[in-house]
């Protein structure tokens, strides 16, 4: 791995915290992510599943972590199995988790190769009364691809039909809204990352740039800071495209007097960053440009704010359409007559901000959190306000990631990027 080390203190309290809330007499099981063919012997890159990472550190392919609480023999209480490496795997591959490594980055003491599990299972599971699966219960999730955790859970069923099945989701989904300092620190790793990118695409873009050669510039300056690279699929939109929420073609050249909207960030650790800026191709805004800036960066600032432990997310959000509501009228995008005919289905500023203000944010760009009851400490959000003006070919959003405090404002892991007008024509024009 690029990364340095992880404190396996993390997974250890993760797995404990997990452990705690599951029901008496349950066995869990967690599986890696397959290495997903291209086609001929082609393979995308591994990304390993964030549930199994976030529970045991283990960051390869064929892995299986089981947890039973109430397991009669002790030693199988926290069990790993991965698979059996080899001199030659080491060869062809390279080093794999072998016994010994495997306990030093997870923190468990019990590890077996993939080829014993089948036996080991036959005589754990009729120990336990329930088996919790892990299954993605994200509302933006698409489920058509099979997965491994997938086969996993059918053959289970197949072998072992009488006991009741539980979600693991029910329990995760909440526990990973929550950040441990740990992973702060990763974060914030990975927003140190970020603001080394931005500070050389600052320097980087001018008139006639094509997005695709920013996009080359982060990727270059993430991968060289330990970085696998974007978070996410970035977003480098200049003029018209800033208007299309979910543009990645990045395959515009950038005119003299555009905006670019960069939706861009790095990961470290398999841990996210999100960070959203949008600077003038030749180092200066337009009045027209500042204005609708400005806006954006009033509503940010004072949606963080709000963004505090007790905060309810529909009040949240419902006081956030009031701020660009409010915006939006001094802009003169809306007139009295657009608030007097909107409803409470369709708000008039829907017409120019269309998505969400925050989100969770962790080892998922859009992680797993609570966005129903009141926002609590140590929560990983971000704040994202935008304003999109097709007609003016004329997008911008701003973005930080926050982590919440109890009695406090948040804490900007972003601060020490640049945001303000002056400050980006400034770093550009230098």
């Amino acid at each position: 791995m690029k990364y340095d080390p992880i404190n396996p203190l993390l997974f250890i309290e993760n797995r404990k915290c997990f452990t705690q809330q599951m029901e008496a007499s349950s066995i869990a099981f967690f599986n890696a992510n397959d290495i997903y063919l291209t086609g001929a012997d082609s393979t995308l890159p591994f990304h390993q599943h964030r549930d199994i990472f976030y529970l045991s550190g283990v960051d390869q392919e064929e892995a299986v972590l089981v947890l039973f609480p109430d397991a009669k023999n002790p030693n199988h209480r926290e069990i790993l199995f991965t698979k059996e490496t080899s001199e030659l795997i080491a060869i062809w591959e390279g080093e794999k988790l072998n016994k010994k490594t495997a306990t030093q980055t997870s923190g468990i003491q019990t590890i077996y190769w993939l080829s014993e599990m089948e036996t080991i299972l036959k005589d754990l599971i009729p120990e336990a009364k329930n088996i919790y699966i892990n299954q993605n219960p994200h509302k933006r999730a698409n489920l058509e691809m099979e997965t491994r955790e997938d086969r996993f859970v059918k053959k289970l069923k197949e072998n072992y039909p009488n006991h009741n099945y539980l979600k693991a989701s029910d329990i995760l989904f909440l526990q990973r809204g929550i950040k441990s300092q740990i992973e702060i620190d990763l974060i914030q790793h990975a927003c140190n990352i970020t603001k080394k990118g931005f500070n050389r695409v600052l320097n980087f873009v001018k008139p006639n740039v094509w997005e695709y050669e920013i996009e080359s510039e982060l990727i270059y300056e993430f991968i060289r800071n330990k970085s696998k690279g974007f978070a996410y699929t970035p977003i480098i939109a200049s003029g018209y495209s800033a208007c299309v929420l979910h543009y990645i073609e990045n395959n515009k050249q950038c005119k003299d007097g555009d905006l670019i909207l960069m939706d861009t960030a790095a990961e470290y650790a398999n841990y996210s960053s999100d960070l959203t800026r949008t600077i003038p191709v030749n180092g200066k805004y337009t009045d027209r440009q500042k204005a609708v800036y400005q806006s954006v960066l009033n509503v940010k600032n004072e949606a963080t704010k709000m963004l505090r432990e007790g905060t309810l997310w529909k009040e949240y959000n419902e006081e956030i359409g009031k701020l660009m509501t409010s915006e939006l009228l001094s802009l003169k995008l809306l007139d009295k007559a657009d608030i007097q005919n909107e409803t409470k289905e369709k708000p008039a500023y829907r017409k120019y901000f269309m998505h969400g203000t925050s989100h969770h944010l962790g080892l998922d760009t859009h992680d797993f959190g609570d966005y129903e009851n009141e926002m609590k400490a140590n929560m990983v959000l971000t704040v994202e306000p935008g304003i999109y003006i097709p007609k003016e070919n004329l997008g911008i959003r701003l973005e930080d990631d926050l982590v919440l405090q109890k009695n406090a404002e948040p804490i900007n892991l972003m601060k020490n990027i640049p945001i303000e007008i002056e400050e980006i024509e400034s770093i550009m024009n230098a």
